[in-house]
């Protein structure tokens, strides 16, 4: 037998099957108990929200021999043949191939012949806009007063453009987006229902990416499922099939921007398309990331409408205090325009580094937004005494790192190590540590002690209150325990001697600087 796919096979087939349209559901199962339907109707919302669905269920509603409860029974003849494409009483119609006149004419001139089971003749009109101007005349006069028996079912995505006098004449019906615990709850039963597992963590993230679109989220847990048949479906899973990308990915690349790192963001951005990232999406979702950002700035009642995960909501919470909130508006602006820009690209990864690098440097755009930037910048230049241009400044710090040197205290192997393999420490440990440390600076300090340094003491308070996973990190790479302590660095000095960076000078070290 032929595989069918989750959104047809699961389609509801009665009333109390349909999810995220109670009000909808109501009215009309009211309609149909009282005997007082409706001549025509229109059902208008976006892609996936069940308007072809209820059609069907509607149609087999008033024409059902043995009603339950003002749903239809499935078990009668005539709900059998509706529900399997056979009976006479209902036709479906795709406006979008059947627009012309001729085609309306057709309708017009079927009306005049009553059902031959049954008590009403359906017509369901999908993608009902498409029809022509002159379609829309010929189907007016019928729709106005059509035969008892018959009964009109439009169906559109984009309801500004059906005629007034079209809409006047209908009972009009919005469908809205699905939300996404609404659709988390429906599939989970469905995975239940397929005998598979899945996190929840995972179809959370599939009902946010379908958009409020129920047949979407099917579709995406079909494409998920086919990939991991025989494994629980887990959230890294689900990114890697659907090419998205991960938070913290964007919260480095968001820490990037703010330091004005061009380099690390094209690096990020290159690691993000090696890994089967799609740009679009990609664009997409750290808009969105932007915006949450945005909203938990201005106000931190925002947990009902952000629909992150806990550990995401610390992380977004944590990088909303570092970004000043006329900035993200900017960013959000750049990455919208670019998010139109890029559908129809042939060149999309030079669009998004061109905005990367707009973003790095306000120097570029004149607008009120850049301004904002371009003072901050000017303002943390300011504050670090960072006046020199790049050669300079490095040719400084490469012979400040000489005059360090033989001021440093011994470095012992654990410092060594740690340098090593600072990444793979970093990997070990949470999802908003880890954010928070890519801005840290690794230095030894005296007798086997480890200092991160901060410029930003918002972050240096986050990580005291979290030293220990820290320190279990790095006992769990070095193999011993080393004490880790956090240091602002407007503390400038310790005994009179800079905090150099441990990752970096780690090569240039002398053997008789090493403690052994």
């Amino acid at each position: 037998m032929s595989y069918t796919a989750l959104y047809r096979k699961f389609r509801p087939d009665n009333f109390d099957e349909v999810k995220g349209q109670d009000a909808i559901v109501t009215t009309l199962r009211n309609q149909v108990k009282s005997g007082k339907m409706g001549h025509a109707y229109l059902f208008c919302g976006t892609r996936g929200t069940g308007k072809t669905t209820v059609a069907k269920i509607l149609a087999k509603a008033v024409n059902c021999e043995d009603l339950q409860n003002g749903s239809p029974c499935n078990k009668c003849a005539i709900c059998r043949a509706i529900q399997l494409g056979s009976s006479m009483n209902v036709i479906e119609i795709d406006a979008a191939s059947n627009n012309g006149v001729d085609n309306i004419r057709e309708i017009v001139d079927e009306v005049k012949y009553s059902p031959t089971e049954g008590k009403y003749k359906v017509y369901i009109i999908d993608e009902v806009h498409m029809l022509s101007p002159g379609a829309f005349n010929a189907l007016l006069k019928t729709l106005e007063e059509p035969p008892s028996y018959i009964m009109f079912i439009l169906a559109t995505t984009e309801v500004q453009k059906i005629p007034i006098t079209i809409l006047s004449r209908c009972q009009r019906y919005d469908f809205k987006r699905i939300t996404v615990d609404c659709i988390v709850e429906r599939l989970t039963e469905l995975v239940e229902r397929e005998g598979l597992s899945a996190q929840e963590k995972a179809l959370r993230y599939i009902a946010k990416m379908a958009d409020g679109a129920m047949r979407d989220a099917l579709s995406l847990l079909d494409q998920c499922i086919a990939f991991y048949p025989d494994e629980t479906l887990g959230y890294e899973e689900v990114l890697e099939v659907l090419g998205s990308v991960d938070v913290e990915v964007f919260a480095r690349l968001l820490r990037y921007i703010c330091g004005g790192d061009i380099r690390s963001c094209i690096l990020l951005l290159d690691e993000v398309i090696i890994a089967g990232g799609e740009l679009v999406q990609f664009v997409l979702d750290f808009t969105w990331y932007l915006r949450n950002l945005l909203l938990l700035k201005v106000s931190e009642d925002m947990g009902g409408i952000l629909d992150v995960s806990q550990d995401q909501a610390a992380l977004l919470k944590h990088e909303s205090e570092v970004v000043e909130g006329e900035i993200l508006i900017r960013y959000i602006r750049i990455f919208s325009e670019l998010s139109n820009q890029i559908k129809y690209a042939t060149q999309k990864r030079i669009i998004v580094e061109v905005g990367l690098i707009k973003l790095c440097h306000p120097a570029m755009e004149t607008d009120y937004s850049s301004l904002v930037d371009r003072v901050r910048q000017l303002e943390a230049r300011l504050e670090s005494g960072n006046f020199v241009q790049n050669s300079q400044k490095e040719a400084e710090e490469e012979q400040r790192e000489k005059e360090v040197l033989p001021l440093l205290p011994a470095v012992t192997e654990d410092m060594r190590k740690i340098a090593a393999s600072w990444g793979e420490i970093l990997k070990k440990l949470p999802s908003p540590v880890r954010v928070v440390l890519i801005g840290a600076k690794p230095s030894p300090g005296k007798e086997n002690l480890l200092l991160l340094v901060f410029e930003h003491e918002v972050d240096r308070l986050f990580i005291e209150d979290r030293l220990e996973q820290v320190q279990n990190a790095v006992q769990e790479v070095v193999g011993r325990a080393v004490e880790v302590r956090t240091v602002n660095c407007q503390a400038e000095s310790q005994g009179g001697m800079l905090y150099p960076d441990l990752t970096k000078i780690i090569k240039k070290i002398p053997v008789e600087y090493v403690d052994e």
